[in-house]
Order: C-alpha cells, then sequence, then structure tokens
C-alpha cells in the first residue's frame, strides 16, 4: 500500500530532506490566503470573525463569546465514562508537565554581586483547538494544563463554530473546558481565530503568546502574526515516522502507521526500515486493516498520498539519518534496545520508544503534550511545553563594594569599544567621585 523510496545504495546527507516523502505544503500560497483574513479581523473585529464563520463553518453564530450556562450544560450531558477519561488526561498531562517546570536560581559573581534567574509567566495567552474533521478535547487538556502549570492568570480558548451545534464550539470541546475552569472561550476559527487572538476583536483582548495545533492556513496565520505575539510552533497537519528494524511487530506498525492516517486525507505516514520482509509485511497488514477501520477511505488517501511511505535503508545508522533529517512531529522506535537507539535521535517532535508506547499513547494519557511541531521544524523548535507560557529575566544586583571591584577592568573595556559613558556611569558611583 505505501509507495516505497530505495536508499539501500547510498545517499548524501544534503540531498535527503528533499528526496523524503513529504506533504507538498504551499506555505506562500496558504499565507497569501490568510493575510487578508487576518486583517480583515484587525479592522473590523466580531463582525470579520462572524462572516468567516458564515463563509467557512456554515453558521453563523449569534456572538463569538460561548456562554458559561453552555459549558455547564455540555459537562451536564456528557457521558460520565469520557469525563473519568478526560480527568484522567488532565491528571497525567499535569505531572509530566509539572517536571518542566524550571526552578528560580541565583549565583554570586563577586562578593556583593548576584544574578538571578527568574522565570515569570506569560500575563495572557490565547489557545487553539482545531474543529474539522474531528473532535479533539485532547487538545483542550494538552494547551491549557500547560498554561496552568506554568502558572498563566488569563487563559482564553476559541473552536470553530459548528453548524450543528447552532454555533458553539463542539460540545465536548466546552466540556473540557468547564472541567479545566476555563471560562474564557470563543466560537471562532480558522485564520480569523489567530487575528483575534493576536489584534483583539469584541471581548477578548489580544494575548501575548498563541498555542495550538492546527491545518495549513492556522500554521500560517500563526507565522504571519509572529512578532506581534508569540507562538509554539506551526503545528499543522498531522505525520508519523517508524524506525523499525526485522526484530519489530508488522501488526503493531502498522495499526501506529494508520492510526495516524485516520486524522487527515493529508496526514503523513512514513516507515523507514532496513528489512525488506518487515516492510511487505507492514503493507499486507495496512490492507487488511485500513479496510476494517471506521474511515477506510479517508486512511487510504492518506497512506497513498505523495507525503507516506516506505524508505528502505541498508542499516539501522542509515535509517537514523534518515529520521534526523526527516524530523518527524511522532517517532516510533521499534527496534532492538531502542531506548539506545531514541537517544540517537536528534530531530523529533516527541519519540515512543519500544513496541508498546504507540503514539496514541502521548495523543491522550501518556502524560506527555500531543501539541508537536510538523513538516521537519523540530530540527529547531519543541512541542509545546511549559517554557511556552514562560519568559526568563535575569535579575541583577550589585552593592557598592562590589561595583567598585570590576569599575575599573569595565572602564578599560568601555574604552576599548569607545563608548566612554558607559565607564563613566560606574566612576560616578565610586568613592573618589563621592
Amino acid at each position: 500500500m505505501l509507495s516505497r523510496l530505495d536508499l539501500r545504495g547510498g545517499f548524501t546527507a544534503d540531498a535527503l530532506a528533499d528526496s523524503l516523502p513529504r506533504a507538498a505544503l504551499d506555505i506562500d500560497a496558504a499565507l497569501t490566503a490568510v493575510r487578508p483574513l487576518v486583517a480583515d479581523v484587525r479592522e473590523r473585529g466580531v463582525e470579520a470573525l462572524l462572516d468567516q464563520a458564515e463563509r467557512f463553518d456554515g453558521v453563523r453564530p449569534e456572538t463569538i463569546e460561548v456562554p458559561a450556562k453552555a459549558m455547564t450544560d455540555a459537562l451536564d450531558s456528557l457521558d460520565r465514562d469520557l469525563v473519568d477519561a478526560i480527568n484522567l488526561a488532565i491528571e497525567h498531562v499535569r505531572i509530566g508537565h509539572e517536571i518542566q517546570m524550571p526552578e528560580e536560581k541565583s549565583v554570586e559573581i563577586v562578593p556583593g554581586g548576584r544574578v538571578t534567574q527568574r522565570w515569570i509567566p506569560m500575563r495572557r495567552v490565547g489557545l487553539y483547538v482545531p474543529g474539522g474533521l474531528a473532535v479533539y478535547p485532547s487538545s483542550v487538556v494538552m494547551n491549557a494544563v500547560c498554561a496552568q502549570v506554568a502558572g498563566v492568570g488569563s487563559i482564553a480558548l476559541t473552536s470553530p463554530a459548528q453548524k450543528e451545534f447552532g454555533g458553539l464550539p463542539h460540545p465536548t470541546i466546552l466540556a473540557a473546558c468547564a472541567l479545566l475552569g476555563i471560562d474564557e472561550v470563543y466560537a471562532a476559527g480558522g485564520a480569523g481565530a489567530i487575528g483575534m487572538f493576536a489584534y483583539g476583536a469584541g471581548s477578548c483582548l489580544p494575548v501575548d503568546v498563541i498555542t495550538g495545533p492546527g491545518n495549513i492556513y492556522v500554521a500560517a496565520a500563526k507565522r504571519l502574526v509572529l512578532g506581534t505575539v508569540g507562538i509554539d510552533s506551526e503545528a499543522g497537519t498531522t505525520e508519523i515516522a517508524i524506525l523499525a528494524d526485522a526484530s519489530a511487530n508488522p501488526r503493531f506498525v502498522a495499526a501506529d502507521l494508520l492510526s495516524q492516517a485516520e486524522h487527515d486525507p493529508a496526514a503523513a505516514s512514513v516507515l523507514v526500515t532496513d528489512s525488506v520482509e518487515l516492510a511487505d509485511a507492514v503493507d499486507r497488514e495496512l490492507a487488511a486493516q485500513a479496510q476494517a477501520t471506521t474511515h477506510a477511505a479517508r486512511v487510504r488517501e492518506a497512506l497513498t498520498g505523495p507525503q507516506s511511505g516506505t524508505v528502505l535503508v541498508a542499516s539501522l545508522d542509515d535509517g537514523l539519518a534518515v529520521v534526523n533529517a526527516y524530523g518527524a512531529e511522532h517517532l516510533e522506535i521499534h527496534t532492538e534496545d531502542a531506548e539506545r537507539v531514541a537517544r540517537r535521535v536528534d530531530n523529533a517532535g516527541a519519540i515512543f520508544v519500544g513496541p508498546y508506547t504507540p503514539v496514541p499513547a502521548g495523543d491522550y494519557l501518556a502524560g506527555s503534550n500531543h501539541v508537536l511541531p510538523t513538516g521537519g521544524t523540530s530540527r529547531y523548535s519543541s512541542g509545546l511545553n511549559v517554557h511556552a507560557f514562560l519568559k526568563s529575566v535575569q535579575q541583577v544586583e550589585y552593592s557598592k563594594e562590589a561595583l567598585e571591584k570590576i569599575t575599573t577592568p569595565l572602564v578599560t573595556f568601555a574604552d576599548a569599544e569607545d563608548l566612554p559613558a558607559h565607564g563613566h556611569s560606574l566612576q560616578v558611583r565610586s568613592a573618589s567621585h563621592q
């Protein structure tokens, strides 16, 4: 079922990234498409958001603000087993993110001269939760718990208006907000919602940071407003890569490739292996499992698209070179001594080690975050974590005596850079100038 790229004859590192299966995403075209939508929200505010909901979501909400009663009603009507599952996710994700919190540290540079590293939570953040082919209360958990652990004071959340729910976001999204105590929720989606967070609209005040996954248009809008606000990463359509050797279980590998393919016809599922026998067995399993799955048509389109495929390599070392060049959002390791192999991976949004750590565990209950960089951006960006909601500030404090000890070398330094006023600012404080 998967197309094949045979690299067993060797490859050059420079050409590797461009040769791998990858979605043909035109970010420039997406930027062109979203620029007027964001500008319209900046200029017309709520009216622009309502117009965009009518155009893209097929419904014109009465208001973008979601009333508190809608959230409590959604929670009251939610299946109790799902309530328990969401609460368990909240508990696990909170534990998994508390270990990320950095500690304030202070060091004495010289006697009486001290530098303190402080971590300050963002004042206000905007959380985006998609609402396209599926409903994602898990994304509410991933975004909101992370912000809460970081200590953010003001949290706003938005999700697209749904025609079948009278212009409100999906009730499961609203119920998750209620469980988390998120009471500022908006019915707005797509690029316009990103513009709302960046520039404000109606009762929604501008935020400092926007986080959350979305399609290419949401990712493009986040890139567009970067600089006006901070963003987590450009988390677009999902992707999974699996590095596997002959010891891997083909049923497990196929099931995990399929699990991400059901997200979206543009989802990417990539197998990297040095075993042709495994690749053949995975293809057979994919054919059988895809036929039996609920979203068979969507899965088949994703698995047969240019963004998916099997990459054959001559060795595990070559496989590691491939997955590091690919920089997958999700990377599974199905090899002998998988933990050791995982330690050799430099580029991945999240790494899932061994046959009993499938990506869906991380999507919901493993305690990690599922908002991850896509499209190879894991080379330079991280998955959502508390640092997205924190900024570091160095606090410097010197006594008179401590400052006097560094005055002479500082004046020398300043004079060498032809900035004598820098040195003078210390000299006027020295004992000789009192």
